[in-house]
């Protein structure tokens, strides 16, 4: 990889496409086949004895994911390097451009990073049984390097102490009202590939005027699409403008006072796949990681406990929480978002001069 980490430029060339969500960068002739998870295996991953994740997953649920396959897996311990998506794409070029391979699986909220990582051809065909069985196409590699491990939104959300239900805002164009002035967080696509993403979705469907506005608000800017949640929960914003709605079912159900508000423009759709590096240390350990983390028991977990989504057509989501087919949402484009990905970050910081 190169040591400029322009992704317009890693991408420029390469003729990748994907249609709404689907991965279809076609470099290959064809997926592996499918692998189930064999004692072999097993025991290969054991005498590894360990699998280095780098996620932007937020540290708390890739902790719970990580002590799950421990669990299971005893013998194998998981090392969680968790950060935002745009500084985990940096770490791995940079390492790469080094020589060096020390992660052996990864999980991207910015899905363009799987194009520019196949692209240059540093990831590994390998699909696991439940994703052969139980994934839809477009949430799967045809050429089987990667897959949907989790899918949420960005959202609007309030803390209910400091804003009345009947009060708070129902669409983005309500946070332009000067009520709100001083009152509102958000993250940051520089940092974020949650935000990055939505970002780009944002300003396709609702125009870079909408947050020449939402500028003028006196914006409180945090890195993170996990941090606006966490401001909230703590009083110091009302309101938050995008965020992670995990963030905001874990707040919720654990008896904060937040609550989740699903625009009427609709909610920037964020996928986060998940894939193996060639050049794994540890690959057998990698491979089995892989496995678990895209089965319906780890599947389960990361909505249950993590309050994410799961294109895993054996789950059940959970009680309580709005159901993902009753949200109006923008649409996903992951090669638009790689295309212009550097301009977006350039136009944002002239914007909130951040």
């Amino acid at each position: 990889m190169k040591n400029s980490m322009s992704r317009r430029n890693l991408l420029k060339g390469t003729g990748a496409v994907l249609a709404g969500a689907a991965f279809s960068t076609r470099v290959m002739a064809a997926a592996p086949p499918p692998e189930a998870v064999t004692p072999a295996l097993i025991e290969a991953a054991k005498k590894e004895g360990k699998v280095i994740y780098y996620t932007s997953t937020d540290l708390p649920v890739a902790e719970k994911l990580a002590k799950a396959f421990e669990a299971k897996y005893p013998g194998i311990s998981v090392r969680v390097e968790r950060t935002g998506a745009e500084r985990v794409f940096q770490r791995i070029g940079q390492e790469y451009s080094s020589n060096i391979h020390a992660v052996d699986v990864v999980n991207s909220s910015d899905a363009a990073h799987f194009i520019v990582w196949k692209r240059d051809g540093i990831l590994a065909p390998y699909v696991p049984e439940d994703v052969a069985k139980f994934y839809p196409a477009e949430h799967k590699d045809p050429d089987g390097q990667f897959a949907s491990f989790r899918v949420w939104l960005s959202i609007i959300a309030y803390n209910t102490n400091l804003v009345k239900a009947e009060e708070a805002p129902k669409s983005f164009a309500d946070l332009l009202d000067p009520k709100w002035k001083g009152k509102i967080v958000k993250a940051h696509p520089g940092y974020s590939g949650t935000i990055m993403t939505a970002t780009y979705q944002m300003q396709r469907d609702l125009g870079w005027s909408f947050f020449e506005k939402l500028a003028k608000q006196n914006i409180m800017q945090v890195q993170s699409s996990a941090d606006p949640p966490k401001k909230l929960d703590l009083g110091e914003r009302a309101v938050m403008a995008d965020g992670n709605e995990y963030n905001i079912f874990q707040m919720k159900e654990a008896g904060r006072p937040v609550e989740p508000v699903y625009a009427t423009e609709g909610s920037p759709l964020i996928i986060g796949p998940n894939g193996i590096f060639k050049d794994a240390p540890n690959p057998n350990a990698a491979r089995l990681f892989q496995s678990f983390s895209l089965s319906r028991e780890a599947q389960q977990l990361i909505i249950d406990v993590g309050g994410l989504r799961s294109v895993h057509s054996q789950t059940v989501e959970k009680a309580g929480r709005k159901p993902l087919k009753d949200i109006k949402t923008m649409k996903d484009d992951a090669a638009a978002v790689e295309k212009e990905s550097e301009a977006i970050k350039a136009r944002y910081t002239k914007i909130f001069r951040v």
